[in-house]
């Protein structure tokens, strides 16, 4: 359910449209839908390598690369906790909610109702979390499964399509010269990537969890379930797409924007209720994507904090007065309300799903080169290798995956083809100041303050009970200054208000 919660969001009822305006051709549709599975299942055999080093270490992707790349100190706990903190806002589903409730009702989409219900919606999700998190995650649960039940129905009305059985004359005219109109720009093509890409977020969550998973071989439990999530995800995506291509014009799928699956149902179903259903479907999916989303975020800003790394550790950790973590909540409200304010309502979820990506991308690389590292680390110090050893081609693909998203979107595109009506790259320039912010941050906070005050920074190992392992950092005063503070140990970033 972890995994799956966060892969049935969003991105199967808003992206198809998107990418077959990138890619141009049916053809090459399909296939970048089945290529981010197989870049995923190269992750997933890196990550399992991985948990199998640290089976105890909840945390997946920062624990891993902490112990690939120990220098410079602390820097990749930093790292995350900067770009944790700045990319926590849920716009991209509040935006998609906000365009389907609006047809729903058949109100004329215009940038100031999108704003104004998507921000109604991020607040209504945040609101439920900070009010209990036991009824966010049955409501997550229940959700999910609704996900799922939708999509199997849009397959099956697809299917009823292909089959005859609908108004639609000629399902299988798309399918004619699958890869007319096919683009080589290399653009526009990693533009699709990025789009799929982001459908598929979410394969990893539950080695975030692996602490505490309580089995014989909590590594082989996590990685036989990411597995069969991924393989089902990859069903349905790939078929949910054949129904959009059986009914609807090529041409109208590239022009769809985010409605993809309302233009669908409207083709399939006529203008009456019942092309309605799929848009209430999908609008349930985002606001249970925004919950669970924001129940794992919140999770996330509040440990960096406890860790000591965000200004007023107290503040942001207090879970009064619901047993919710109000701070971050709010913290991830407010960035959620800005960035869907700022940008063009037209560009908003497009450039903020980019946006996202970049970064992590960014991770992703450094995670497969550090495993290599890692092995031959391992290796001079004598130990056996990994039991669940990844294969070099697992983690050559996961790698050249990273780097070609990373590089390609700097290639202008062909004309028409931009995701964005303003300049192509602007998600790419933001993704690296954002990594730049990383390093300022880490420079004030673990260098210039710690040598301005006296002390240095220090990581301190807890078990906890039920023998999963966290850390924090501390600060520990040189012995002058620890004698007129009573030698006291304080958090990184003492709380001053």
């Amino acid at each position: 359910m972890l995994n799956l919660g966060q892969m049935l969001g969003a991105g199967i009822y808003s992206i198809p449209g998107v990418i077959l305006n990138s890619v141009g051709s049916i053809g090459l549709l399909f296939v970048f839908w089945l290529l981010p599975s197989l870049f995923a299942l190269g992750g997933l055999m890196v990550y399992s390598e991985y948990a199998s080093m640290f089976p105890k270490r909840s945390g997946a992707e920062v624990v891993y690369l902490e112990q690939a790349y120990p220098r410079p100190q602390f820097l990749v706990p930093v790292a995350f906790a900067v770009t944790s903190a700045l990319l926590s806002f849920s716009a991209t589903n509040s935006i998609v909610f906000a365009q389907y409730a609006l047809t729903i009702f058949d109100i004329p989409i215009t940038p100031e109702r999108q704003t104004m219900v998507a921000v109604a919606v991020c607040g209504v999700g945040v609101a439920f979390v900070a009010l209990s998190t036991k009824w966010s995650l049955r409501a997550v649960n229940f959700l999910t499964v609704l996900k799922v039940l939708s999509l199997v129905f849009l397959v099956f009305t697809g299917a009823l399509v292909l089959g005859g059985f609908t108004h639609i004359r000629d399902p299988f005219a798309n399918f004619r010269s699958p890869f007319s109109g096919s683009t080589t720009n290399p653009n526009s093509l990693a533009t699709a990537l990025v789009k799929t890409n982001f459908a598929f977020s979410g394969w990893h969550n539950a080695f975030n969890v692996i602490g505490e998973v309580h089995t014989r071989d909590p590594v082989r439990t996590v990685r036989k379930a990411s597995f069969l999530s991924l393989l089902l995800v990859t069903c349905l995506f790939f078929f949910v797409n054949v129904a959009y291509v059986a009914a609807v014009p090529k041409d109208e799928i590239s022009n769809s924007g985010q409605l993809v699956a309302a233009l669908f149902f409207r083709r399939v179903f006529g203008g009456g209720f019942a092309a309605k259903t799929l848009p209430i479907m999908v609008v349930l999916s985002c606001l249970g994507n925004i919950i669970a989303v924001t129940v794992g975020q919140a999770r996330v800003l509040r440990e960096v904090a406890r860790q000591g790394l965000l200004p007023y550790p107290r503040f942001f950790v207090s879970t009064k007065p619901f047993g919710t973590p109000l701070a971050p909540l709010c913290l991830k409200y407010l960035l959620t309300v800005f960035v869907i304010v700022a940008l063009p309502a037209g560009d908003a979820f497009n450039f903020l799903l980019d946006l996202a990506s970049y970064p992590n991308l960014v991770f992703g690389a450094a995670t497969a080169i550090g495993l290599w590292l890692l092995r031959r680390r391992r290796m001079l110090a004598g130990l056996a290798p990994s039991k669940y050893r990844a294969r070099n081609i697992y983690v050559s693909l996961y790698l050249l995956s990273a780097v070609f998203l990373l590089i390609m979107p700097w290639v202008p595109p062909e004309p028409g083809r931009g995701d964005v009506s303003f300049w192509y790259a602007t998600y790419c320039v933001v993704g690296l100041g954002i990594l730049a912010l990383c390093g300022v941050y880490y420079w004030l906070w673990i260098v210039f303050l710690p040598w301005l005050g006296g002390y240095i920074i220090v990581e301190e190992v807890e078990r906890l009970e039920d023998g999963a392992l966290t850390a924090r950092l501390i600060r520990k005063y040189h012995p002058s200054v620890a004698d007129t503070d009573n030698g006291e140990q304080q958090p990184l970033l003492a709380s001053t208000g």
